[in-house]
């Protein structure tokens, strides 16, 4: 008996069958982050869902099983109320003409008892529309996706309902093209006078010399360097009428220090 007793326990230990309700985790790419919701999808099978198996006027936890997730990675907006990057609880109270969808500070929600409404990021009410087709398997999309907004959308029976999200990058990316393209901060002054004074390809130094004055004509001390690398080279005309340049905007800027520099320069040249 004691035999056939763990025999039992050990085929019962790995018996798999297909889970009521499977789980799943949606990741969506969205401005510049993303959204991950995970939930899982209960199914029709032949019962009145809204109303009856999901009552109306009462905390879903949208879903079946663990409490619904949703993460996002970046700040978005949801019926004007900015929402931080985290996770939180996806909730909603069904209603024959109207939803509330919830966005909660729980993530462990699966309850009207559990539910506590100062937990509420935001709520945000929504017109449920019937769909042409039955969707036998509840799903959460994230769909109508432009570079700022998006939909989050609930689908199950015949009803769908969805959520806005927005996000405002536009900011972010202008003040990145302005730090990357327009301003162009890449080190070439300080790479070039590391090779310089390290002996390293001088030829390079001076195209990174070149770069560094492009972007800042009146940088009289990175000419005064690219004068010294051209020195270094043994081209004194082309080191001359680069100290002679730096030197005149040294003085129209006031910088005696480098007036100095660049005269000795010039004089060692000669």
């Amino acid at each position: 008996m004691a035999l056939v007793s763990l025999e039992m326990s050990a085929t019962a230990q790995t018996l798999k069958v297909p889970a009521p309700s499977p789980s799943q985790t949606l990741k969506q790419d969205f401005g510049l982050s993303t959204i991950e919701v995970s939930y899982s999808r209960p199914s029709v099978k032949d019962r009145t869902i809204f109303g009856d198996v999901v009552p109306f006027g009462a905390i879903w936890r949208t879903g079946a099983n663990n409490a619904t997730t949703i993460t996002f990675g970046d700040t978005v907006s949801i019926g004007g109320v900015k929402v931080h990057p985290g996770k939180y609880g996806l909730l909603t109270i069904p209603g024959a003409s109207e939803w509330i969808l919830i966005i909660s500070k729980s993530t462990s929600t699966t309850s009207a008892d559990a539910y506590k409404q100062e937990e509420d990021v935001v709520r945000v009410k929504a017109r449920p529309v019937s769909m042409a087709e039955k969707m036998e398997t509840f799903s959460i999309n994230i769909g109508n996706i432009r570079p700022t907004s998006c939909e989050l959308q609930l689908c199950w029976d015949k009803t769908m309902v969805s959520m806005p999200i927005s996000t405002d990058i536009d900011a972010r990316i202008m003040k990145d093209i302005e730090r990357y393209v327009i301003k162009d901060n890449r080190p070439y002054g300080a790479a070039a006078n590391y090779y310089m004074e390290n002996g390293k390809d001088l030829k390079l130094a001076l195209d990174w010399y070149d770069k560094a004055i492009a972007s800042n004509p009146r940088a009289y001390w990175n000419i005064h360097q690219k004068a010294n690398c051209y020195a270094k080279l043994g081209m004194k005309k082309e080191a001359t009428e680069t100290a002679t340049r730096s030197m005149a905007i040294a003085k129209e800027e006031g910088d005696d220090t480098y007036v100095r520099l660049n005269e000795k320069l010039i004089s060692s040249l000669k």
